[in-house]
């Protein structure tokens, strides 16, 4: 759903309820991990979701001693690959580096996601998160966020996005639900296409993760009005967020969080949640991963349900409000 440079994330990797059978329980329990594990990235190579299932994977592999391996199965917006671990057997052998699109947006967003997030699915450990930044070309004419509301009750304003469903996307129909704007989606099958579109001025303006926006930034191609995020990011230090511009209750953010299939035993449950947060609390791996707009998360498998509730809630309403579709 969101995408990065393939090279601005690869620096990280060197730094760094359905029951199943109790058989099966059992044994995976007692010599877990005693051969390769498959962690399914459920969106194409080269995509943020793999490149940081892969960060994981060689993390999980040093720590629990056994290869683990990234399966890409892409597919409906991540729903493909995320069937097969909901489909899975649960003893640990099938790992899922789940986001908010396969287990939050994604349960309004499709009549028939073919699973449960929250039925199908063991919590093990939240992962990482990034926001999205609203960019908006010099020729625009604006330096805030409220400039640009200003701008958008004289005139129809047109926001870029990745595509119908994307964080985006949800981005911009959330602002019009929180201002009462009106603005127009254009959607592009490549965001990088959207990017030099809104360069060019031929849109207004655009919420992107922040490794696409960055190096425009840097260059003076565009402005940063705000970050999507609670809190400021490392990245772009002297960028609002969305609150402190005058937009409240206004927070979107890419979530990516490590799950397994129903029925996973508890003792691989902590092993796995353990390693997870070993990576995440390493210094070289965290000023890695915040260099690059990536901020961790982190906990415990509560706080991971906990997570996933609440962003199936609260896309719920924006995207019946605003009439998404999946393309």
């Amino acid at each position: 759903m969101i995408r990065p440079t393939r090279r601005a994330l690869l620096g990280v990797m060197a730094a760094a309820s359905t029951a199943r059978p109790s058989f099966a329980q059992t044994a995976a329990s007692g010599s877990w991990p005693s051969r390769p594990v498959r962690l399914v990235v459920p969106f194409a190579a080269g995509t943020t979701t793999d490149i940081l299932g892969r960060i994981l994977a060689e993390a999980l592999s040093r720590d629990l001693g056994q290869p683990f391996v990234v399966d890409n199965r892409a597919g409906a917006g991540g729903n493909v690959g995320s069937q097969a671990v909901a489909q899975a057997p649960g003893d640990g052998y099938t790992l899922l580096l789940a986001t908010n699109g396969t287990h939050g947006i994604n349960a309004s967003l499709f009549p028939d996601q073919g699973f449960d997030p929250l039925r199908d699915f063991t919590p093990i450990a939240p992962f990482v998160t990034t926001p999205t930044v609203l960019g908006v070309p010099p020729s625009l004419g604006v330096s805030s966020v409220q400039e640009l509301l200003a701008l958008g009750r004289t005139r129809p304003l047109t926001f870029a996005s990745a595509g119908n469903g994307t964080t985006g996307h949800l981005s911009q129909a959330l602002l019009n639900l929180r201002t009462g704007l009106r603005t127009d989606h254009v959607p592009y099958r490549n965001a990088g296409q959207g990017v030099t579109d809104l360069i060019a001025g031929r849109v207004d303006a655009m919420f992107y993760h922040p490794l696409g926006l960055k190096p425009h930034l840097d260059a003076g191609k565009l402005k940063a009005l705000a970050v999507t995020s609670a809190r400021r990011v490392t990245i772009l230090p002297d960028t609002p967020t969305m609150q402190e511009a005058g937009v409240q209750d206004f927070v979107v953010e890419g979530l990516w969080n490590l799950f397994g299939p129903a029925g996973l035993p508890a003792d691989i449950v902590t092993r796995l949640n353990r390693a997870t947060n070993a990576l995440l609390a390493d210094a070289a791996a965290l000023a890695n991963l915040r260099a690059q707009g990536v901020e961790p998360t982190g906990g415990t498998p509560e706080r991971l349900a906990e997570l996933t509730r609440a962003e199936i809630a609260k896309w719920r309403p924006v995207i019946e409000a605003a009439g998404i579709k999946p393309d």
